[in-house]
């Protein structure tokens, strides 16, 4: 698949993604790549997030490839019982621990747990190492548990600018491959 056969829908994660995001660079980059907008982004409520990143996927005109960051992996996939159209695949970057009783803020947690079941679509979950949101192996279980490919990003931190993944070249060679990797829509 190329990008300009699927609506690539940018799923930020707690209060968005500023412009250095790697996220704000992708969506500027991709021609077809657009961001799901949340109501708020500093009080995420599970219930609007995941309405708003169902909504993007139900009203795509190709097929759409979600990139979410962060608490935006927990709305992605528990919204996945609301899309009503296929999706072709999901990278899904830093998932937190929603389950950690140390995860601040506290309401982040609203977004736990996470479903077991396989995600119905090919995925792809790259985490680091030192994650201050999550644990490698919690992310690793959850990589599992969706049957999504796991990718061990090393000492990276929570893979966003303060971790000086502004640019994340090497994110972007490896969503392509993943995109290249799925079948045109």
């Amino acid at each position: 698949m190329r990008v300009s056969e699927a609506d690539i829908l940018i799923i930020p994660g707690y209060q968005n993604s500023d412009e250095q995001h790697w996220q704000s660079r992708w969506e500027r980059k991709l021609s077809t790549a657009r961001r799901v907008e949340q109501v708020a982004w500093s009080k995420p409520v599970r219930e609007e997030w995941t309405q708003a990143v169902a909504a993007a996927v139900n009203a795509s005109e190709r097929p759409p490839v979600l990139v979410a960051h962060s608490l935006g992996v927990a709305a992605a996939v528990h919204a996945v019982p609301l899309f009503r159209r296929p999706v072709a695949g999901a990278f899904l970057v830093a998932p937190p621990d929603v389950e950690d009783e140390r995860l601040r803020p506290r309401h982040l947690r609203t977004f736990g747990p996470y479903s077991r079941e396989p995600l119905p679509f090919p995925s792809v979950v790259v985490a680091s190492r030192n994650d201050p949101f999550s644990s490698f192996e919690a992310a690793e279980d959850a990589a599992g548990a969706w049957g999504s490919r796991f990718v061990d990003a090393g000492e990276s931190g929570h893979l966003n600018g303060e971790s000086g993944h502004g640019p994340w070249p090497e994110g972007l060679l490896t969503f392509g491959k993943f995109l290249s990797s799925l079948p045109a829509g």
